[in-house]
């Protein structure tokens, strides 16, 4: 194999596929000190001003002369001095293809009454407030298979007890849009197939009323979702065993399920990266993008999220818009994180993290040129605002923050069965009640944080894998856990911490 990675012929840097030192010889040059793996060397000479190309895509400006052979990062390489504003083509939906040969794989579902499928089956404990959130975590506490296995010993089919609580519910506008993003969030938990019964957990002066919110989202009380107060029940140890006696009496009902076969049209994926590194967009996100086009083909659903993290590659998502409209709707939500950062004192390029820039992404045009990849080559078929129910097949986007825990909350809340989780850096993630898969983008994170990694794309980048072949086994390892298998994270207790939905407005 070469030391280093050309991703297209008019790119003006190439990857380094392991550490280089000053001296390698790379296309006819020679490398000028220290490369790091998974960072970018210059191939030509770049004047002060020079658009940067990789993917045949601009990343950046040269913000010094950089010689060829020369280490390109943040310290020659930015934005330019106007922050990324340049001209993009947004040619709606001018790659759209047709539909692709329908296929048709199955997995183990659950099948739900009213023609839902789950990939897990779970009783959930949501809350209306932060207050409410110790009594929930201690109803939930009491069925831990850890600490009490005897509390569903006699329930093998449900998969356990969650509480899922968050910091917010009061100290806010009950009619502002944090109110809503937070009602429709919990709507979509509250609805989501893979809760079999949700109990959810107020406090009672609340801002966020369960009565109101109830009203506004039409779910009504029943056998398998039950809500209450604190200060209605009478204390926080009245509510505790309150909790616990309506659980008791959910979980028969919970465990008369069975899993059985289940056409692929019903898996809905969360696609994620957190802690990107060079390697992200060469291995794991087009690998996870050829999984997409699988998953496509068989008539499910993939939702691509984290708006900061497609800023300035959104034009290759326009472009596959099947409908002018659905494009326009794209371009409109990163006009309004334009404004929103803007008057929050900060700019679309407060990315990439540190993490990301030690493993070699220098601007915000790079992350997100590899992080659509994620979305494979399908048609656009919808874009859906945060946490709104998707009810579109094939691929489609939802506007979320970057944030993993948070972008990921939302795409559960619309819907997600599953999610799929890309790692240069190696994110600790798990997501209750969709299980999460971690894909590792390079083979020294595996070997050294195997145990949270799911699968290894690295092996695009060693040459024993190819894109396509990864893709394939990515689709089938979804299948897999779709169908029961427990993901790392699952094995670990992660899920519950996860849950955040999208704060925004004062808090006052």
């Amino acid at each position: 194999m070469t030391p280093f990675i050309r991703l297209h012929k008019d790119d003006d840097v190439v990857i380094a596929r392991t550490q280089l030192i000053g001296g390698t010889s790379i296309e006819s040059i020679t490398t000028r000190g220290l490369i790091p793996p998974g960072h970018k060397v210059a191939t030509r000479t770049i004047n002060t001003g020079d658009a940067v190309r990789r993917y045949n895509q601009i990343i950046g400006f040269a913000s010094q002369p950089i010689a060829p052979g020369e280490h390109v990062h943040t310290h020659n390489l930015d934005m330019g001095p106007d922050k990324g504003d340049f001209a993009r083509d947004y040619a709606f939906g001018a790659d759209v293809k047709p539909a692709p040969a329908k296929r048709e794989a199955t997995f183990m579902g659950i099948k739900r009454p009213d023609g839902r499928v789950a990939t897990r089956n779970y009783i959930g404990v949501l809350t209306s407030v932060n207050c409410s959130a110790t009594a929930a975590r201690a109803i939930a506490d009491h069925f831990s298979r850890q600490t009490n296995p005897v509390a569903l010993a006699a329930f093998p089919n449900v998969d356990g007890v969650v509480a899922l609580t968050h910091g917010t519910g009061c100290g806010m506008d009950d009619k502002g849009m944090g109110m809503q993003l937070l009602e429709r969030t919990l709507t979509g938990y509250a609805t989501h197939a893979n809760f079999a019964a949700v109990l959810v957990v107020g406090l009672g002066c609340e801002a966020n009323q369960i009565n109101a919110w109830l009203a506004h989202s039409a779910l009504r009380e029943g056998d398998n979702f039950r809500v209450f107060n604190i200060q209605d029940t009478g204390g926080t140890r009245k509510t505790v065993h309150k909790g616990i006696a309506l659980i008791n009496e959910m979980l028969p009902r919970a465990n008369d399920v069975k899993r059985e076969p289940c056409s692929a049209a019903h898996i809905t994926i969360g696609l994620q990266c957190g802690g990107s590194d060079g390697y992200s967009g060469i291995s794991a996100n087009p690998a996870l993008g050829a999984a997409v086009d699988l998953l496509v083909a068989h008539g499910g659903t993939a939702i691509l999220s984290e708006t900061p993290e497609v800023y300035g590659a959104e034009h290759l998502l326009t472009r596959r818009a099947v409908k002018r409209a659905v494009g326009e709707k794209l371009v409109e939500r990163i006009k309004w994180w334009e404004h929103y950062t803007e008057i929050n004192g900060g700019e679309m390029n407060n990315n990439p993290s540190p993490g990301n820039k030690a493993g070699g992404l220098t601007t915000i045009l790079e992350k997100s040129l590899g992080a659509v990849a994620k979305g494979g080559t399908s048609n656009l078929e919808a874009v859906y605002e945060y946490a709104e129910p998707v009810d579109a097949h094939g691929f489609v986007y939802m506007d979320t923050p970057g944030y993993d825990p948070v972008s990921a909350t939302g795409q559960v809340a619309g819907g997600a069965n599953l999610i799929c989780f890309t790692t240069g850096r190696g994110s600790a993630y798990g997501c209750a009640p969709s299980p999460s898969l971690k894909l590792a983008t390079n083979s020294a994170l595996w070997r050294k944080q195997e145990e949270d990694m799911d699968i290894n794309c690295g092996e695009i980048i060693d040459g024993a894998s190819t894109v396509a072949e990864m893709g394939q086994r990515i689709f089938e390892l979804v299948l897999a856990t779709a169908s029961g298998g427990k993901s790392k994270s699952e094995i670990h207790g992660y899920g519950q911490n996860e849950f955040v939905p999208w704060q925004v407005g004062a808090v006052m």
